[in-house]
């Protein structure tokens, strides 16, 4: 007796009906897919128009008796050689240092809170800040890099010498960051006492920044003490070339590691499994955002909590996905700056606030949010 087929016989077009079916459902995705992406681009996209135009106001802006339409116009060549020369030389230089300033500061804490696996981490919280800051003030009493012979009253510090005050800065916030890792990989510490950590760190670099100015003299620690109120507008031309270009490479790093990034939400073990190297992309991104933090600091001085507060307030619109968030977080931190410095510059005009002030203003609260929202879900 012969073997009995037993398979089951397909009704006449069974297969290319199947083939329909499969064809769209695989639409079905690429569709949800592109409504996935296109929505995390029109967030970024309508921040980016968001902050051209606070960049427009900035730069028409100030105490100067000038209309917004006037400032804007001797922008680009137009009204008198005085209304030039303060659009120039005073307002536009505020702007750009924001804008990369921010963003630099946005991207280094996006990524520290990926790889360190930690919603507090930031260039401020973990002390990496205040590290580059006693590195800079080492710089200008120390090396004598800085002086009091400002070219306006509104920013009486000059950085004679900005590298020796940035790698001065980096050897500082590199401390931070050594032991920051440190703690992290042999101590395995919980996110919480990584922060408590931070607080620690700067603690002692406040001390020692405090020592330092003890044996300054009277220039030196006038120098030293407003360089620390953190001011847009004593960096020059050349010195917003160097913080751009540094803040651009890390731009490329940390979205050459978007995917290493992602990974490592999911956990380090996870992220080793898919063939993460974790300690490698943990210590290169520690790296990266020090020296971005340290550059940035050499020459606006301390901007706390832009890092903290601009990478959640992306991740309310678009999620962790760093592919979009980094980008996103440094749109949000140049934002946030730009309106900070504005605000320190038109609150009490012709008076100019200490950024830094104002930054701590808008981030202490949200410090504290996330703090206490961290415990609750505990």
């Amino acid at each position: 007796m012969g073997a009995v087929n037993d398979t089951p016989k397909l009704a006449p077009g069974t297969s290319a009906r199947a083939h329909k079916l499969a064809k769209s459902e695989r639409d079905d995705a690429t569709s949800r897919y592109k409504g996935y992406v296109g929505k995390k681009w029109l967030v970024i996209v309508i921040a980016i128009l968001i902050l051209l135009v606070a960049a427009l106001l900035s730069v028409g802006m100030g105490s100067a008796t000038m209309t917004i339409p006037e400032s804007i116009g001797a922008l680009f060549g137009g009204g008198n050689e005085q209304a030039q020369n303060i659009v120039t030389r005073l307002r536009l230089p505020r702007v750009l240092v924001a804008i990369a300033g921010g963003f630099g500061l946005a991207i280094a804490g996006a990524a520290f809170q990926s790889v360190l696996r930690n919603p507090l981490a930031s260039p401020s919280t973990l002390g990496v800040a205040q590290g580059a800051s006693f590195g800079a003030s080492i710089g200008i009493v120390v090396f004598g890099a800085g002086t009091t012979a400002g070219v306006s009253a509104a920013s009486p510090v000059q950085i004679d010498n900005p590298y020796i005050v940035t790698i001065c800065a980096f050897s500082g916030a590199m401390l931070s960051t050594i032991v920051i890792l440190g703690l992290s990989k042999f101590r395995q510490i919980t996110p919480e006492s990584m922060v408590l950590a931070g607080v620690a760190l700067s603690s002692i670099f406040s001390a020692g920044t405090t020592l330092v100015q003890y044996f300054a003299d009277d220039v030196q620690i006038a120098a030293v003490v407003f360089w620390t109120f953190g001011d847009l507008g004593r960096a020059s031309y050349r010195e917003i070339l160097l913080v751009f270009i540094v803040v651009l490479a890390a731009a490329i790093y940390f979205l050459y590691n978007r995917w290493n990034y992602n990974a490592m939400e999911s956990g380090e073990t996870t992220a080793i499994g898919l063939g993460v190297n974790a300690n490698q992309v943990r210590l290169g991104t520690m790296v990266m955002g020090t020296l971005v933090t340290s550059v940035v600091v050499s020459f606006v001085g301390i901007i706390s909590f832009i890092g903290l507060i601009a990478p959640h307030i992306m991740r309310r619109f678009i999620g962790s996905d760093h592919r979009y968030l980094i980008p996103a977080a440094g749109v949000a931190g140049s934002l946030l700056l730009l309106l900070s410095d504005l605000t320190a510059r038109m609150l009490m005009a012709p008076i100019i606030l200490p950024i830094g002030a104002i930054t701590s203003f808008l981030g202490g609260p949200m410090f504290l949010y996330l703090l206490f929202r961290g415990v609750n879900r505990r």
